[in-house]
């Protein structure tokens, strides 16, 4: 059986990630009122000097725990996340509210491309783990410890509010030349149960502390 060209199996995945978008990490009906906030003002950094070293990829080696101090975020295990039945990318079940996803069809943290992780705002028991995503500013760090004993560490380079109708599919999934990071969670007011946004923040990896 003949495999089918790279760039037709890459174009599949990333209609399956548009999907997940419209259709997961969603609070679910009866989200509590007393959730904080879910919006964040659109930022980016300016673009780092010119004389800024690049930072060596690292090995495949699977992410085991996410600091994100900025939001008061430390936690592990990380959960693996797939694709559902139909197609669809999997989301923490509402169990895991306080555990961060990791996407694992694409690069692990610290590899070349865009590393995917997936963390709940909050859920039909309350504020979820990203509940302070608002409080991450460009600059921060965020840190991934891996199963190797080493630690990625990456830098905000941008947030991003996008409905979900309008979710930045190629952006997040799409391969590229560097080491980065997503982390993806909703956003937005509560509609019939469900906030209509995602909110993205990018970082970049610029440093990797060994065991």
């Amino acid at each position: 059986m003949s495999r089918r060209p790279a760039r037709t199996r890459t174009a599949s995945v990333l209609l399956l990630a548009a999907l997940a978008a419209l259709t997961g990490c969603s609070a679910g009906g009866g989200a509590p009122s007393a959730a904080p906030p879910a919006h964040i003002a659109r930022a980016a950094a300016p673009a780092p000097a010119a004389s800024a070293a690049p930072v060596k990829p690292l090995g495949r080696s699977l992410p085991v725990r996410v600091r994100v101090p900025s939001a008061g975020v430390d936690t592990g295990p990380v959960l693996d996340l797939g694709l559902n039945a139909d197609g669809t990318v999997e989301v923490p079940p509402v169990a895991d509210a306080d555990r961060i996803g990791w996407y694992d069809k694409g690069v692990t943290p610290g590899e070349t491309g865009p590393a995917v992780l997936i963390g709940h705002f909050d859920t039909v028991r309350g504020p979820a783990v990203l509940r302070n995503v608002s409080r991450v500013r460009t600059g921060d760090e965020i840190t991934v410890t891996r199963a190797d004993g080493t630690t990625a560490v990456f830098r905000v380079r941008e947030l991003q509010q996008v409905g979900k109708d309008a979710f930045p599919t190629a952006r997040v999934y799409g391969n590229t030349t560097r080491p980065e990071l997503r982390l993806v969670t909703c956003g937005g007011d509560l509609t019939d149960g469900h906030r209509p946004d995602n909110i993205i923040v990018y970082a970049d990896l610029v440093a990797a502390r060994a065991a």
